[in-house]
């Protein structure tokens, strides 16, 4: 399919170790919209929950349209996300486990619809994070003597 990136959550990866992940519609207005289309949408410190059977993200960051005076909503407002009823009892029975939340990763177009992708994760611990930026810089270090050595 022809997904365009909208916005990624760039903590994610470092804060939380993610098992699974799943793909969700959400309940926008006509600005919000218009507003992401322009790229102004931001999932930095965002995460979702579950209240009464249905799954919300909060703290995901859209700006107000410019366009849209009286029409626009809070930019930091709780959005619904849209999901089986299936895979909303299987959230319920993961995040009940202890340790798990649901963390947005990334945000996108698939067509006309914008999506959010949720995963499934453990928080990591302090040093599980500086083991993790340990071996990022190893392996950087290991391509960038390989790159010096074709040269």
């Amino acid at each position: 399919m022809n997904n365009k990136l909208i916005a990624k959550n760039p903590t994610a990866y470092h804060n939380y170790n993610i098992e699974d992940k799943l793909e969700a519609g959400i309940v926008l207005t006509g600005t919000e919209i218009k507003s992401i289309r322009n790229g102004k949408a931001n999932l930095k410190d965002c995460y979702a929950y579950i209240k009464n059977r249905e799954v919300y993200i909060c703290g995901m960051h859209i700006s107000p349209y410019e366009q849209g005076n009286i029409f626009n909503k809070d930019p930091l407002r709780d959005r619904k996300l849209l999901l089986h009823k299936k895979e909303i009892d299987k959230l319920i029975g993961l995040t009940k486990q202890k340790g798990y939340t649901l963390v947005p990763i990334s945000i996108y177009f698939q067509g006309s619809l914008v999506k959010v992708e949720l995963g499934i994760g453990k928080g990591k611990k302090l040093y599980d994070k500086r083991q993790d930026l340990a071996k990022k810089d190893a392996q950087r270090q290991i391509e960038h003597n390989l790159k010096s050595l074709k040269h």
